[in-house]
């Protein structure tokens, strides 16, 4: 049996869109897209266009769940461990893109937003302790830019803003060193 016996048939809808007026000195988007879904006029067709357009942050969500956790390298014996993997990395790999966006998204909202006291006290002691302070401003975006260094973000500049690779290497460093602080400033008897 062929596969076209094997499918129902589908109805497809084609949208092409043209970007009219772009930015001097880069090519205008021209997206064609297919779906299957119901688009029977132009609003319903820029809603489409919309969620495509957020099918990049789902790609780069997935990257740092490949790259960051590297969920492929697991080697996980049953699909109980294996969920329960999935579901613990999503969760961190959710944290690393909520706050690199949130950054992007407002820059100069208040560190307290998405990160912990933990971390924003470990990140002043490590600014505190330089010869130049780096946080001029206590913004999200410093604060971001202080854990994209740790992960080896250079931040010279005309060098794009961090993504999340750098932040995530970063994170990394900075719950290392946030949990050096906690055990180090808790004493102990005996």
């Amino acid at each position: 049996m062929g596969k076209q016996k094997r499918y129902s048939p589908q109805v497809l809808t084609y949208i092409h869109a043209l970007e009219e007026d772009p930015p001097l000195g880069r090519e205008p988007i021209d997206w064609k897209l297919v779906t299957n879904l119901p688009v029977e006029d132009l609003s319903a067709a820029a809603e489409k266009l919309g969620w495509y357009a957020l099918r990049w942050k789902t790609e780069v969500f997935h990257k740092v769940m490949k790259s960051g956790c590297r969920a492929e390298e697991a080697r996980l014996e049953t699909a109980e461990r294996l969920a329960k993997f999935l579901a613990l990395i999503a969760v961190v790999s959710w944290r690393i893109f909520f706050v690199t966006m949130s950054a992007r998204a407002k820059p100069d909202a208040a560190p307290d937003s998405v990160l912990t006291f933990a971390e924003i006290t470990a990140l002043d002691q490590i600014d505190a302790s330089r010869t130049r302070p780096r946080l001029q401003r206590p913004t999200l975006a410093a604060y971001l830019l202080q854990i994209a260094m740790l992960g080896g973000y250079l931040a010279r500049k005309h060098d794009p803003p961090p993504g999340n690779m750098a932040v995530w290497r970063g994170m990394t460093r900075l719950h290392d060193i946030a949990f050096g602080i906690s055990i180090g400033s808790s004493r102990r008897c005996g």
